[in-house]
C-alpha cells in the first residue's frame, strides 16, 4: 500500500507539472464573424477591424510569434489570406482590436504586416461569395524558434507560409465562420 501511495503521488505531481497547452483566444470572437470584423469589399459592408487576439504557454524555446488568417474555402484553388503578421516579439502575447489596421500603429514594435491575397499588408476580413455554403476562417498563431524570419511586408502569403513551417515550434488556432 505505501508503494501504492508513493506512486500515486508521483503520478500526481508529474501531472502538476507538464506544461499548459499553448492556446489562442479571443474576446471579440464567437462561432460567427460579426460585421465589426467582416471586409468592406466585394460588396460586403463591414468595419473591417482585425479582432483582438490573445495567446497563453507558448512552449520554451519561442522566440517570437506571428498570426495569419486564412480561407480554405475560397473559390480560387488555393484558398485566400486575409491577415499575416510576423516578427511579432516573444515578450507579446496579445494584439488589441484593430491592430491589423495598417494606420492605426497599434502592432508592437518590430512586428510586420505582410501581403495578403487583398494585394496589400494588413487585415482584410471576411468577405465569401453571396449564397455559398459558410466559410471556415483559420485564425493561427504560430510560435517561433526564430526572432525574425529575415522576409518584408512585401512577401507574398506562400512565403511567409515557407518561412513559418520551417520555424514553428508549436501553433495554436480559432475557426470563425462567415456567411453572406
Amino acid at each position: 500500500m505505501k508503494k501504492f501511495l508513493l506512486f500515486l503521488f508521483a503520478a500526481l505531481s508529474y501531472a502538476n507539472t507538464k506544461a499548459q497547452t499553448f492556446t489562442l483566444k479571443s474576446a471579440d470572437l464567437g462561432g460567427q464573424f460579426t460585421n465589426e470584423f467582416a471586409s468592406n469589399t466585394f460588396g460586403c459592408t463591414g468595419l473591417n477591424k482585425s479582432p483582438q487576439l490573445e495567446w497563453q504557454n507558448a512552449p520554451q524555446g519561442t522566440k517570437s510569434f506571428a498570426i495569419t488568417m486564412y480561407d480554405p474555402n475560397a473559390p480560387t484553388g488555393s484558398g485566400w489570406w486575409h491577415w499575416v503578421v510576423f516578427d511579432i516579439p516573444a515578450s507579446v502575447h496579445q494584439l488589441k482590436q484593430g491592430a491589423g489596421s495598417q494606420s492605426a500603429n497599434e502592432l508592437p514594435t518590430g512586428a510586420i504586416q505582410g501581403n495578403t491575397d487583398f494585394g496589400v499588408p494588413g487585415y482584410g476580413g471576411p468577405c465569401p461569395p453571396v449564397n455559398d455554403a459558410a466559410h471556415g476562417y483559420v485564425i493561427t498563431i504560430f510560435a517561433l524558434k526564430t526572432d525574425k524570419l529575415g522576409i518584408g511586408d512585401k512577401a507574398s502569403p506562400a512565403l511567409v507560409g515557407f518561412m513559418l513551417n520551417q520555424n514553428v515550434i508549436a501553433k495554436a488556432s480559432l475557426i470563425i465562420y462567415a456567411k453572406r
